[in-house]
């Protein structure tokens, strides 16, 4: 298999806002602004997909879908039918995207937080278009399987045995699209979880990525961000937790599921 890595285009990135960077100049963000918004594909109420100003990769369509106009806002803290909109607009813009020929893969993920790897804290995702890559060879189906909690009407959930990085990965599977409240509402438990019960709530930043299954599915997979593992970063050997720890977790979640996703 070959190693075609992206590749980073910094004389485009040098001029990108960041919301984490510690300098003492007035931050101001670019997805507040929506009068000076341009390149808009798509809007519905306060989500707003459109084509990212700061195309850092070569060979690539990326784009940008703000998630609310609450700039602080996050999965976590939505309303229940906000996040339910928000999954069925973005799951609608990365099908619309995914159909275009022009692009050998789509893929479509998340980052919050601090160590993240996002630039800017205004909650939004990233639906980017591979002209010549496919961004899901590293990915195999076992990635979407573990030890289920919950598979019911549609949706299937379960701690990953077989993560992509590790050590702990939940993910979320819509089976079938008529689930997609309820795989909504797995989607925004989880995000509560990971940062309020997990780990004991030291973790304050996640990837959530999204999947296209080989089934016609797709799955939502939550990845806490710390450092990366040595293993993982040296050789791409993912860790996993033993088994009485992924079964303890996977308990945990759904008890925190069942309880109405409640923080004490």
């Amino acid at each position: 298999m070959n190693n075609d890595p992206l590749v980073f285009q910094m004389n485009i990135a040098k001029d990108k806002p960041q919301s984490y960077r510690k300098d003492k100049k007035k931050k101001v963000c670019p997805f507040c602004d929506v009068a000076n918004l341009t390149d808009i594909y798509q809007k519905e109420d306060d989500m707003i997909w459109l084509k990212n100003k700061y195309p850092t990769l070569r060979d690539t369509n990326q784009t940008v879908l703000i998630e609310s106009s609450d700039h602080h806002g996050d999965i976590s803290i939505y309303t229940k039918e906000h996040n339910r909109k928000l999954m069925r607009f973005s799951l609608a813009c990365f099908e619309k995207m995914a159909a275009n020929k022009d692009y050998q893969t789509v893929v479509w993920y998340k980052n919050y937080g601090p160590h993240s790897g996002g630039s800017l804290i205004h909650p939004h995702m990233q639906i980017v278009g591979f002209e010549h890559e496919d961004g899901y060879k590293y990915i195999h189906p076992n990635n979407f399987e573990g030890e289920t909690l919950f598979d019911e009407n549609g949706v299937e959930v379960n701690i990953a045995e077989h993560p992509v990085q590790g050590y702990t990965e939940l993910n979320i599977n819509l089976l079938t699209k008529d689930s997609i409240d309820l795989w909504a509402d797995w989607i925004q438990s989880g995000a509560k979880y990971l940062l309020n019960i997990m780990y004991n709530g030291r973790c304050d930043s996640y990837n959530l990525f999204f999947y296209p299954r080989e089934d016609g599915g797709v799955c939502a997979k939550y990845i806490t961000r710390f450092e990366a593992p040595p293993y993982f970063v040296g050789y791409k050997l993912s860790q996993v937790n033993d088994e009485i720890t992924l079964d303890k977790e996977a308990h945990r979640f759904r008890k925190f599921y069942d309880n109405g996703s409640k923080i004490n």
